[in-house]
């Protein structure tokens, strides 16, 4: 193939890449995201809100998991379309539940976060990540 056209095609390389980026920044920044609830839940500070009605001490649990460990996870590529699954489920509350009645601009980055997970929880990891040196494919 031409050298002009291979920025056309999509090579494995490019979408093991850009698997890599979208982990590194849906985890990574979501791992971000969810240090601060952390900080809540180690603190003993279990002011949160409860959604889906099942107190606000199990859902800052639960998303702390999710915002922390499964985002941290998605980050190295370790489990990932498992790892991706709680983090959907905590998306999909933000936007629909949580977010239910804001503008489109609140729900924005939820979205957002929402379908980089499902792409990862469709592709899986890629090939530079934890996942890839566990199975050894």
């Amino acid at each position: 193939m031409s050298t002009k056209f291979k920025l056309l095609s999509s090579q494995p390389a490019f979408v093991d890449l850009s698997l890599l980026l979208v982990r590194l920044a849906a985890g990574g920044f979501m791992f971000t995201h969810g240090f601060g609830k952390l900080q809540k839940l180690v603190n003993g500070s279990f002011e949160f809100g409860d959604p889906i009605g099942l107190g606000p001490e199990i859902s800052l649990g639960l998303t702390v998991f999710a915002e922390i460990l499964c985002a941290f996870f998605i980050l190295i590529g370790l489990f990932t379309r498992v790892a991706a699954i709680p983090l959907i489920i905590t998306m999909l509350v933000a936007v629909f539940i949580v977010h239910d009645g804001d503008a489109f601009g609140k729900k924005e980055l939820g979205l957002f976060y929402l379908v980089n997970y499902l792409v990862l929880f469709l592709s899986g990891s890629g090939k530079y990540s934890v996942d890839k040196l566990i199975l050894k494919k």
